[in-house]
Formats: C-alpha cells, structure tokens, sequence
C-alpha cells in the first residue's frame, strides 16, 4: 500500500491497459498457443501474414524494445509505442495503424450518411428502427414514426433546374435537424422522402412536432425564392397505439401521409392550398349577449405545450344598454387573446413509468414526474403544498442516473381526483 505522501501513478489510457493485460495473458500460455494467438492478432491488427515463429519473435523483440525505451527516456513507454516502433523499422508497417482506423471509421460513416443532406440514408433507418423499437417494448415506452414527403418538388426541378432541387432538400434537411431533439433521428430514406423516430413520444407531441417542422421548412424556404409553393406533408405512426411490427408502422404511416396529401392539396389545382383552421373573430364584430356569472373555470393547458399560456390579456368595452331609461353603459368582457410563446424543444412524456423527484433540501417530499424537457419539467403532488419561489430537486427519471436541478414553479392546477400539477422552469 503506498504511503499518504507518495505520488499516485497516472492512471494508463486504455489502449495502454489492453496491451498491459495481454502481455501478461501470454506470459501463461505455452509457446504453441501464443504463437497462434500472436500470428491471428497482427493479421488482425496490421494485415501481416506472418508465422507463428516470426510472431512470437517480434512479441519478444517488442518487449525486448520497450526495456530499452524505458532506460532511455527515463519514464515508463507504453507497449503499443515499441510494437509500432518494431514494425516501422524491420519494414513490416507499411501503413500506419492510426490512419488504417480513421479511413475506416470514414468509410464506415459514409456507408450509413445521404452525401447530399447529411442525414442518416435508408441502410441505417432500417437498423436503427429496430433497435428503437427493442428498446421501446423493454421499457414499455412509445415511439413514433413520421414519415415525410415534399409536395411539388418536381416542379421545382422543372422550373428551377436539379441544382435548386438540392438546395431545397437541404433545406429539409437543415430543418429536421432544427426542429428534433437530441433523442430523435432523421434519415433521407428517398429522392423527396424523410423519415422520423421519435423516442419516448406519443401521438400529441409528435404531432405538435411535425407542425413545427412544416413552420420551420417554410422558413427556411424563403431565401430560395421560389416561384413554386413546396410543402412538407407527413404520415405519423405510434408504437403500440397503432402496431407493434416495423413493417406494420411504416405502412399505416405511408397510408395516412397520402391521406393528409389528398386533403391538403385535392382543394386546388396547384396545390396551394392547405386545410387550415378557421380564423378567429375580429373584435368589429358585434359581441355575443353576456352569458350569467358564473365562477371562473381553471385555465387550460395546451395539448402542445403541456402549459398554461404564458399572458392572457382580457379587454373591457363599453355596450350601450338596450332600455331607453339605462343611460349607463354595462361593461362586458371580450373573449382574452393568448399570446403563447413557442418552447424551443418538445417534452419526453413520462407516464407509465417510476420517474419522481425528491424536493427540498432534506429531502422529505416527493413528486411524480409527469414530463421532461429542455426547459423544465411538470410534477404531480397528492395534496395542495405551497411551494417556494426558487425549489431544489433531485430527479430520478429511467436510465439517466440521479439530476440536482433548481426548479421555479411557473403554473399549478388541480385535478379531479385532487393532486396539484404543477409545472416548472430550471433556473440555471
């Protein structure tokens, strides 16, 4: 055991302990064995075909190399540092093994990546479809499947030429990289095809999603300058809700992608037009006749944001009474206008699952933990407790290990079965 004073060795990288580990692994295996171990492991390592005698002679010659490498420098060498050393001078190294694994982590990436968008290509969608799927049924979690196309892209060739045709699908691209999450992944899987897998999200956050990603194309369609309305339309699926199979999902996807097309676009000729919701009425219109008073009803939360609205601004105007002998006017309410400010990132559902927090510096009370994001996270308490303006927490959510968060309460409702929700910012 070393003393308290004594300088504590630096702790080898591990490469250097992978190489520590296997020469001592052969110290205990007979000449034959270690020879055949040796002979596969620089094929393996260096593509050198060479016997099992030259292979243990150069193990030998490596060790033998690093005892002098150590006595020169006056500091312990690393193994892999006198092997390479080895193989360069007795001219067997012909490339060094650095580069061999960059050109095939290279070639590795550019077998599973779309060259013109950056995105993931169909190889890898297939893959990663799977994987996420595995995951979702062990967790009992859902999963969404968006996919995507974009309307009047042949247009844009014809009119504009295939060089402004990539340039609108990498503005797709741009746009599905802005709009997701980290957790999310986006693949070109076509010519004009997307496809989403959307973790841990149930069908009204992927939908709020795919309504930011159609805001955020638009967007980015502007400095093209096009003289053809480009859309993005999207098919959603959600895993178990709809399917539990990769091939099912991706076939009521597809199927209600057309079926949102043919609403969107059978209304016009060009396809410009949209299904849209109905505007709002203007205050130049008479307002309707006051309904009886009645107590106020708690304010709701948006199914997109999760969140009460963060202003509501009520106006009061004056009505002339109908009666003759009523010289005063009656003050009626005009409907509040919301102004909702946009999240930057969607909310990780954690229904179903254990996810709770620990509040408060001792620790004495819990909450459930009802959804996750960016910004802040929503609990759930069993009963009415006045909560400070700035609270500690501690939360414990599946697979990431334990979070210390500052958390500011910005919303609270209560339920029918009387918990609190309450929803909360992080307060860096």
């Amino acid at each position: 055991m070393p003393s308290p004073g004594a300088p504590v060795p630096p702790r080898l990288p591990i490469e250097d302990s992978y190489f520590e580990l296997l020469a001592d692994t052969l110290e205990s295996l007979d000449l034959p064995a270690r020879g055949q171990f040796l002979q596969r492991y620089f094929r393996a390592i260096a593509h050198l075909d060479l016997g099992e005698t030259q292979s243990l002679q150069i193990w030998d010659e490596m060790l033998s190399r690093r005892r002098e490498l150590t006595a020169l420098v006056g500091r312990p060498v690393a193994l892999k540092t006198a092997l390479v050393d080895v193989l360069t001078s007795s001219g067997l190294l012909r490339v060094p093994i650095l580069i061999e694994y960059d050109e095939l982590k290279r070639l590795e990436l550019n077998a599973v990546t779309d060259p013109l968008t950056g995105l993931h290509n169909r190889r890898l969608f297939a893959e990663t479809f799977e994987k996420e799927l595995n995951r979702a049924r062990r967790y009992v979690q859902p999963l969404g499947l968006v996919t995507l196309d974009l309307h009047r892209f042949k247009e844009v060739n014809d009119k504009h030429g295939h060089p402004r045709g990539d340039d609108v699908l990498r503005a797709a691209a741009a746009t599905l990289k802005k709009a997701l999450r980290t957790s999310d992944s986006a693949f070109r899987i076509g010519g004009d095809e997307f496809a989403l897998l959307l973790p841990q999200t149930d069908s009204p956050q992927a939908l709020a999603l795919c309504r930011r990603v159609q805001t955020v194309f638009a967007e980015m369609l502007q400095p093209l300058q096009l003289a053809v309305t480009v859309a993005m339309d999207h098919g959603l699926a959600i895993f178990p809700q709809d399917a539990e199979q990769a091939d099912q999902l991706i076939r009521i996807a597809d199927e209600r992608l057309y079926q949102l097309k043919h609403a969107n676009h059978s209304r016009s000729g060009n396809g410009s037009a949209r299904t849209e919701a109905p505007p709002a009425p203007t205050h130049e219109e008479p307002p309707p006749p006051p309904p009886e008073r009645a107590a106020p009803a708690p304010q709701p939360i948006s199914i997109e944001t999760r969140r009460m609205p963060e202003k509501i601004e009520t106006t009061i105007e004056a009505v002339p009474s109908a009666g003759p002998a009523t010289p005063r006017a009656e003050l009626v309410p005009t409907p509040p206008r919301v102004f909702a400010i946009q999240r930057k990132a969607e909310r990780v559902s954690m229904t179903g699952t254990n996810a709770y927090a620990v509040l408060g510096d001792q620790g004495a009370r819990r909450a459930r933990v009802l959804d996750l994001g960016f910004g802040g996270v929503a609990i759930e308490l069993d009963s009415p407790e006045d909560l400070p303006e700035n609270l500690l927490a501690v939360l414990h959510v599946p697979i990431l290990p334990p979070v210390r968060v500052n958390l500011r309460p910005v919303w609270k409702q209560q339920t029918a079965q009387g918990s609190i929700r309450v929803g909360c910012s992080f307060v860096s």
